[in-house]
């Protein structure tokens, strides 16, 4: 393995200290090339720890987020027209291959990672100022980040070498030849290092505005429940088809036999770490608007508690911020996001406002209907007619769709997240400067209209668009569409989220019952529907469905890929549940978005095929790292 072969470790940490281009809180020490001087006082020692942050993930970022992109949300102009980062929506259309590996975060950047944990866990006493109480919480916040990488690793490629210490110089070319490690032990060395992080951390941020981002112990719980509710599911718990997956000396990598007491452990971690953010003030958002011009209709605001839970930076709901990924300037995933609103009266687009991040039909098909159970069982749902029917908006459904508007019926009749989370054809587009719900934008989306496709590039290429990811405090300064972006940090853990994990880990050890469907409901109340019982029992056409354990595990897996949408879980959860195969592998396809009438536009165009195979659970090790450590097993399929 590359990073781990690499045995000249003065040379390594010269690498590291010239590679802090990226910024995360601060930058590694400057022009510091020893160790020595690296942790000689608390200033450098302090820089070397937001270098461990540093390689956290760029979450929402379609070029550096293996989950954004990389799945079934997003289908967007190929090849690229462009400024967007395409690699990893390169391994939705089959792309990956093992000579030279898509994301090859194996080679390239979290064993680095880790090794970079390991230089300052073993450094750190050496610091002269730096006092026993912040040294401790130092220690806790890089051991939460080693296992972390550890975590990410293993959901990408599965067994993977625990690295505990850095090797040293003297090691032999034998002893940096290590092997992969069974599947348990990497996640229970990952929970250990938890474990011992937790101890330590503080419970609050002690100087939250200069701190935010940064580990406290409710982060580091629920990132744990995250963790033992993934080594519980499907794809790493007693899973056969890794059953010959053995290293070379014939040790097993998986367990064939599934053990209900992971999903105990799943259960109570997050029930601990629900208590623990419970206890720091977290709650489920609720949309206060922060001008008395900001103008609301009950609806809109819904709307905007769904919507804004997302983009109202460091609210009651978020749990764990990427300090690191905000959104904000340039080519970021709000600019991606954001639909063309504004009348434009130039001679070409404002090229800041991106429109290239497109989320296919299927998606739109997931949300429920305004009865909160999907369009496909809603007995009063016009299912078979939801691409063949168009109507006008009615004045009742102003706040949704422009009055008068000719959409499909696919659009009507929709739960609020799906209001909340979309732009398309038709619907109203809350804030960007009008935030009056009787003077709001309207999304136009066929060609020749504001925000249809105006080039070669710059447009959806399904018709939708990813409103929930765009700030409505963002302003298109009309007419001229100058557009500028208030960031906000990208969710990587919210209390919805950990909400429906333990709604998950409860259905999975009891079955259902009170207790589960009231964490469902909780989330379900937020999004304006009503609880999971009486909307089963009262609309859907399988009301028997939320009464058993299999029925139930549907429809939570469903509440999480529409709460969830576009926050980089979905793609992760698909593999654990060991279901992508199901989802990964199909059409993707939109509105015909070269038309101008509505009887035209609304017809269904492929975009692409996705593809997915057994192969796809576990990323390939590149054929490099194999020859250079032949200890090494790959994945199998490749």
């Amino acid at each position: 393995m590359k990073m781990i072969y690499a045995k000249c470790l003065s040379l390594a940490l010269l690498l590291v200290l010239l590679a802090g281009c990226k910024k995360y809180l601060d930058i590694i020490p400057d022009n510091v090339a020893t160790i020595d001087n690296a942790f000689k006082m608390r200033v450098d020692a302090e820089k070397y720890l937001f270098t461990c942050y540093n390689n956290l993930p760029l979450f929402g970022n379609e070029g550096a987020d293996p989950g954004f992109l990389t799945g079934d949300e997003f289908a967007t102009p190929y090849p690229p027209q462009g400024d967007i980062n395409t690699e990893l929506y390169r391994i939705a259309r089959g792309e990956q291959n093992i000579v030279s590996p898509i994301a090859n975060y194996w080679d390239n950047k979290f064993f680095q990672a880790i090794r970079e944990c390991n230089i300052f866990l073993e450094n750190v006493d050496k610091v002269r100022d730096l006092n026993d109480l912040e040294k401790k919480r130092w220690v806790a916040e890089v051991k939460f980040l080693k296992a972390y990488y550890h975590y990410y690793l293993l959901r990408m490629y599965g067994p993977i070498p625990i690295i505990k210490t850095n090797l040293p110089i003297s090691a032999s070319i034998e002893e940096v030849k290590v092997s992969r490690q069974h599947v348990d032990s990497v996640f229970n060395y990952t929970v250990t290092l938890m474990d011992e992080a937790i101890a330590d951390l503080p419970a609050v941020l002690p100087i939250e505005f200069a701190e935010l981002g940064r580990i406290t112990k409710s982060i580091a719980m629920s990132v744990k429940a995250e963790v033992l509710v993934t080594a519980a599911s499907p794809l790493f718990n007693g899973n056969p088809n890794y059953a010959n997956l053995k290293n070379k000396n014939g040790d097993a990598l998986f367990s064939t036999s599934v053990s209900g007491e992971k999903w105990e452990k799943a259960r109570d971690a997050c029930k601990a770490a629900i208590d623990a953010c419970t206890a720091n003030g977290n709650k489920l958002y609720e949309f206060v608007p922060r001008s008395v011009s900001t103008r609301v209709s009950d609806t809109t605001q819904l709307l905007m508690s769904i919507r804004a839970a997302l983009t109202d930076k460091w609210n009651s709901e978020l749990i764990w911020g990427a300090s690191n990924s905000t959104g904000g300037g340039g080519r970021g995933f709000q600019s991606l996001s954001q639909a063309r609103l504004s009348p434009f009266t130039g001679t070409i687009p404002n090229e800041s406002i991106g429109s290239m991040l497109a989320p296919p039909l299927h998606i739109a098909e997931m949300f429920y209907s305004s009865n909160g159970v999907p369009i496909e069982e809603d007995k009063t749902y016009p299912y078979a007619k939801r691409y063949s029917t168009l109507r006008k908006a009615l004045a009742s459904e102003k706040y949704y769709i422009k009055e008068g508007y000719t959409t499909v019926q696919l659009n009507y009749d929709r739960e609020p997240r799906f209001y909340a989370d979309l732009g398309f054809d038709g619907g109203i587009w809350f804030g960007q400067g009008k935030n009056d719900d009787n003077n709001t934008w309207v999304l136009e989306g066929k060609l020749g209209q504001t925000g249809g496709r105006q080039g070669a590039s710059l447009y959806s290429v399904t018709g939708y668009w990813p409103k929930k990811l765009v700030n409505y405090n963002n302003a298109i300064n009309d007419p001229a569409q100058q557009y500028t972006v208030e960031g906000y940090p990208f969710p990587i853990m919210r209390l919805a989220d950990l909400y429906l994990l333990y709604a998950e880990a409860l259905n999975e050890t009891a079955g259902p019952d009170a207790e589960v469907y009231r964490w469902l409901d909780l989330v379900r109340k937020r999004a304006g529907l009503k609880g999971v019982v009486e909307s089963w029992t009262k609309y859907s056409s399988k009301p028997s469905k939320v009464a058993t354990k299999d029925g139930l595990r549907e429809i939570i897996q469903r509440e999480r890929m529409i709460e969830l949408v576009f926050e980089s879980k979905r793609f992760w959860d698909l593999r654990r549940w060991k279901v992508a195969e199901n989802y990964l592998q199909r059409p993707i396809n939109g509105w015909d978005i070269t038309q101008r009438e509505a009887v035209n536009y609304y017809r269904v165009r492929p975009v692409f095929t996705s593809t997915f195979s057994l192969k796809d659970y576990f990323w390939p090790i590149s054929e490099k790292s194999l020859i250079v450590n032949p200890n090494l097993v790959q994945n199998p399929g490749w």
